[in-house]
């Protein structure tokens, strides 16, 4: 039987919000099979529980905001990406604040932390969603034009292509697969940092958002260059990093997908709508799981050595 997965211990990090500026300790702690994953809101008077589901996000500006009776987290993406990427089907997120920390701006963090706890194997079969059929969303026309889809796939890639037009971007790939059995996510995906352009920072300031960005958690350009004094860490890790938002976009349906995702110039809002359009249609999926290990996608089947 291929099992479901969790922490082996309780593990902590202190950050800000990207678009909070706000300090927030977050806590992710060992949960029991069939859990999923649960944020905890323990700094309200009231603890409230928003267990991660597709209908749960609330809100897709700029990042991915889960909801639930009247509490929220905000920029759940690369935490939620970093759990696709290892595996792990049940986990309690306690936080303090409204958003999870950013961090360096990429998952790799989140990866980090969860492989110090641990990640230990539970006596219950690992759930999966198989796409049966296609399923495709799409918004805009011509120039404006962007669309995301799911196929049928006995495993998990995806498949993205950005356009940008900006000399910095246009500079590097602007499309990119990546496939779980023969790729590596910790080192292939996880380290690709969030990134923006200082015209649309200054924007967003103005409006109380982005308020704990820096150069630090982000890649920054001007109108021509990235102002990191590092550099890049992937030549393409622009596209690497939407590959990265959609892991976890998509962990968020609650259990690992079966599929082929391909997407032009998605995002948060296109790729939620996708996980509605698929559990509108009870013929495009079903849950599934291997009684047999060896005959699971050995991407999915397989813990990753820690790094």
């Amino acid at each position: 039987m291929l099992k479901q997965r969790t922490l082996q211990t309780l593990t902590k990090a202190v950050g800000v919000g990207l678009h909070s500026g706000q300090r927030v300790e977050l806590t992710l702690r060992p949960a029991p099979p069939n859990m999923g994953i649960i944020f905890r809101r323990v700094d309200l008077a009231k603890h409230v529980e928003i267990a991660v589901n597709a209908t749960a996000v609330t809100d897709t500006r700029l990042a991915s905001t889960i909801s639930s009776n009247g509490a929220k987290v905000l920029t759940v993406e690369h935490l939620m990406s970093a759990c696709s990427g290892l595996g792990i089907d049940n986990l309690y997120v306690d936080i303090t604040a409204e958003e999870v920390p950013i961090l360096d701006g990429s998952a790799a963090s989140f990866v980090f932390l969860l492989q110090s706890a641990g990640i230990v194997l539970q006596d219950a079969p690992k759930r999966f969603i198989r796409v049966k059929k296609e399923v495709r969303v799409s918004e805009g026309v011509g120039e404006n034009l962007k669309w995301a889809c799911l196929k049928p796939y006995e495993g998990f890639k995806l498949s993205f292509e950005i356009d940008f037009q900006h000399p910095a971007v246009d500079s590097t790939g602007q499309s990119v697969e990546f496939d779980m059995d023969t790729g590596t996510y910790t080192k292939d995906i996880a380290r690709a940092r969030t990134f923006g352009f200082t015209k649309d920072v200054e924007m967003m300031r103005s409006k109380g958002l982005a308020l704990g960005g820096s150069l630090d958690n982000a890649i920054v350009m001007d109108d021509y260059k990235v102002l990191n004094a590092e550099g890049l860490r992937y030549g393409d890790e622009f596209v690497k990093h939407k590959i990265l938002d959609a892991m976890g976009d998509l962990y968020i349906l609650g259990k690992p997908l079966l599929a082929a995702y391909s997407a032009f110039r998605s995002g948060h809002a296109l790729n939620n709508l996708l996980l509605r359009e698929l559990l509108s249609d009870a013929d495009a999926y079903e849950v599934t799981s291997f009684d047999n290990e060896d005959e699971a996608p050995k991407g999915l089947a397989h813990l990753e050595p820690a790094w």
